[in-house]
Order: structure tokens, then sequence, then C-alpha cells
């Protein structure tokens, strides 16, 4: 845990931006594998751990936004527990560890909140995300539509303390990166044709496990890199195959790291993939040097696209004037995704809170437009803001097959010249950068990006 005066400026701060009422917070419980004593590895709710800091199951928290008071509701271990667990503190001492000073059990939950209801006190709830959430909010407000307490207000509120990132959690980032770097560099020393790709994902795994709360997300590893989220690893790495990485370790404190890179199988680069590299890593290089307070990060993103388009351009895989192809979508055929999201104590920070409130606003829509759709942070950055920068170029089949079939941007697209890439695979290359008053910060120890440099790592 942070400091107790952490969670209670968080707290306080959480009071000024809501008018009135109760913030109720449910903790997570733990998720049944394949029966109820064997369970997932447990992962406490973010937002519950970013106001109130226990990392256990089974809790609940409610903050009094008129008077400020905190109240955790939490039932305290029995020796049954202590059997099975060894000793544990106590939730009241876990409890005055976050500044809270007021400990009533889960059971007293229901009837606090039908009292406050009965002083026409609103109450303020998330969106819940697992069915176990919504089955306990209905037991506690009493109602099978739990939806009428969802707050917009409590939302924006939330989206707004949580977007900027203090000191100490940007060093909690910047922990998981000590061991996102260790997994990097293990795949690129570790992988050579003849390998399962689940060799390489079970061990950077388990080096996250070993150097924190483990992965930060399910590893996406594979020779098929035009699958973007790729979770399969049973494909055999063959000569001459690229293997997109892109995993990331949590700090002890559940702080997110998430870096991609591609590396070739055998060590070196061929031409062609030395070629499509390229573009890749100077769209992510400049796209990285144009991040700064106030520009939109949907102007970041189509720089990174014009600089794509270019690129294969020079290829002869793409044609025509590239502005128009960009404003057109044509590059989608190649660079189908967003350029970056939010990191925090999510990997894709506070995504459960609504897409549209964490990355778009009032400015800034989100596009209807293929590609540029799937973009999850669009709007002015601010100081503070911790993203990802991952642009990416792939040769997807079944894209291409419908494209063409269509014909779609035929002015803009060679079809006959990418026929010839279609068991390419893909290449993204992604970095963690923090937003800055002067402009940004790659975060954490440089992992091998250029070419020289990641064959170089493949041969040690």
């Amino acid at each position: 845990m942070f400091s107790k005066t952490t969670y209670q400026t968080r707290r306080n701060e959480l009071c000024k931006r809501v008018n009135s009422g109760l913030a109720l917070f449910p903790g997570n419980n733990e998720s049944p594998m394949n029966y109820r004593d064997n369970a997932f590895h447990f992962r406490q709710d973010s937002t519950f751990l970013y106001y109130i800091g226990i990392d256990d199951p089974n809790l609940t928290a409610v903050i009094d936004l008129d008077s400020g008071e905190t109240i955790l509701f939490a039932d305290e271990f029995a020796v049954e527990d202590i059997i099975w667990m060894g000793s544990q503190k106590s939730f009241k001492e876990k409890a005055a560890d976050a500044g809270i000073q007021t400990v009533y059990p889960l059971g007293a939950l229901t009837e606090y909140l039908t009292e406050a209801q009965k002083k026409r006190r609103s109450v303020h709830i998330l969106p819940p995300y697992r069915q176990a959430q919504v089955e306990n909010l209905r037991s506690w407000l009493k109602t099978e539509h739990t939806q009428q307490y969802i707050s917009e207000e409590l939302i924006r509120a939330v989206v707004a303390q949580r977007s900027l990132k203090s000191a100490e959690e940007v060093k909690e980032i910047e922990k998981a990166h000590g061991a996102t770097y260790d997994m990097h560099v293990s795949a690129m020393r570790l992988a050579k044709p003849g390998l399962l790709e689940r060799q390489i994902a079970g061990h950077i795994e388990g080096i996250a496990l070993k150097r924190g709360a483990g992965v930060s997300f399910p590893v996406i590893l594979s020779v098929r890199g035009e699958i973007l989220h790729n979770h399969l690893h049973n494909n055999v790495m063959q000569e001459g195959d690229l293997l997109v990485n892109d995993s990331g370790a949590e700090s002890d404190l559940h702080y997110a790291a998430d870096i991609t890179r591609t590396f070739p199988v055998n060590g070196r680069f061929t031409l062609r993939q030395k070629e499509i590299y390229e573009i890749v890593l100077k769209a992510q290089t400049e796209a990285i040097a144009a991040v700064k307070p106030e520009i939109k990060y949907k102007d970041v993103h189509l720089l990174a696209a014009r600089v794509i388009t270019k690129g294969l351009k020079e290829l002869g895989l793409m044609k025509g004037d590239m502005e128009e192809a960009v404003n057109a979508g044509a590059h989608a055929l190649f660079f189908p995704h967003g350029l970056g999201h939010m990191m925090g104590l999510d990997v894709h920070d506070m995504e459960n809170l609504g897409e549209d409130f964490v990355g778009y606003d009032a400015e800034v829509r989100r596009s209807r437009q293929f590609g540029l759709a799937y973009l999850r942070l669009a709007r002015r950055l601010q100081a503070g803001f911790v993203l990802t920068v991952e642009p990416g170029v792939y040769f997807i089949p079944a894209l291409f097959a419908q494209w063409k079939a269509e014909q779609k941007h035929k002015n803009f697209i060679d079809y006959d010249k990418v026929e010839g890439y279609l068991n390419f695979g893909g290449i993204r290359i992604e970095d963690d950068v923090l937003v800055t008053e002067q402009g940004q910060r790659v975060l954490g120890k440089p992992i091998p990006k250029t070419v020289v440099e990641v064959e170089e790592a493949c041969r040690q």
C-alpha cells in the first residue's frame, strides 16, 4: 500500500468532485475456476485499490461524499480462515493503514444503504463488470435494476483523478517495467527455430510472477503477428518467422506495464522484414516525439498513419496521394487499430468505466471510420497521462480478401503487390510514455528496438 495520506487525499478530492450522496465501491470477490474452492488468482478491483488500497476479497467501501467519512464493510477472519491462510492483520488494522476509522460487518451494508435511501440520499456506483458484482448490488440496493444507480458524475470524477498519475504511481509503473524489460530481452535471447511459442510465453510469465504480481494481461506472443491479440501459443517457430511479443508485468501494487517488440526467430531480419520494420519504427519514434500536453492523441495517431502510408508507398504497396489515403482510411488495411491507450492500474486504464469517458470528450468524438474507430484514446493529452504508443503494419489475409473483392480504396492500394506479402505476418512496436509538462518521457529502461539492437539482443 501507499501511505494512508495518499488514500485520504484521493478520497477527499473525490468528495470535492461529486456533489453529494454516497459513493459505493464493491471490491472483487474470488472467482471460481471450476469449483468454488479452486479460484482464479485474485485480482482486486482497480478503483477500489485506488481509493481504499486493501488487496483482499469480499470487501466493500462507502465514501460519504458530504461528510467525507469512509466506511469499510468487511467480515473479520475466523479461526477456520486462519487455518488455511495463516495469521492475518485484522481488517480494522488494514483499514487504519488506509486512513479509515470505521469498519462494519459486510452484513450491515444492506441496512446502511436502506437507511440512507429513506433519507433520500443518492447512491452512486460505477458500471459493474462481473456478474457477482451485479448480484451483490441487486441484493444490497434491493432492486433488479441497478442501472439507475450508475452515476456519470462519479464516472467522470474517477476518470479525472485516475488519469493523472502521481510521482509515486509513475514509480510503480517503472517497477513493472523492470520485470517487463527482463521478459522481452529473455524472449529475444531464447527464441529459435523449432521451439513452441508456449516455451517462451511460459518463461516470460514466470519472470512477471517472480518480480511482481504477475502479468498485466495474458501474454500475446506469436509468429502469427497479423492476429492482433493472439493468445494461442501452440505454433512451432520456423526459420524466417517474425515473433511478436506483446506482454507486460504488474508491480506488487498492481500498476501495469505494456510493451511490444517484434523480432526474427533466427536473430536476423530479412531485407523485406527490415523494410517493414523500419517503417513501423519510424512511425513509432515520430509519434512519441509528437506527444506533449494539449495535442490531440487522434492527431498523433494520424501522424503515425501518414508515416506508414508514405513508407508503404515507397515499397510500391500503396499509391496516389497519401494525405488523401489517410483521410479516406485506406491505411487501415495495414494499420487497423488505434495508436494506443491510457495505462495505470489497468493495462487499458479505466476501460471498465467506458472507453468514451476515458479517451474521448465533448471536443473529440469517436470516428466511425474502420480502423480509426478502434482508437481508445483520442482527446487532448495532459501532463500526468501515461499512455502507450504502438503502431503496427500487418498483412491480414481475410481483410485483404474482403477489400480486394470490394475494390475498396483501389486508388490507394496496389492489391497485386500486397498479395505477395500475405504470408508476412505483422510487426508492432510499443512503449509506455509519460506526458510531462515539457513533452514526454519513455518509461523504463530502454528495451532493444532498433534493427541493430534487436539483432544483437537475439544473439546474446
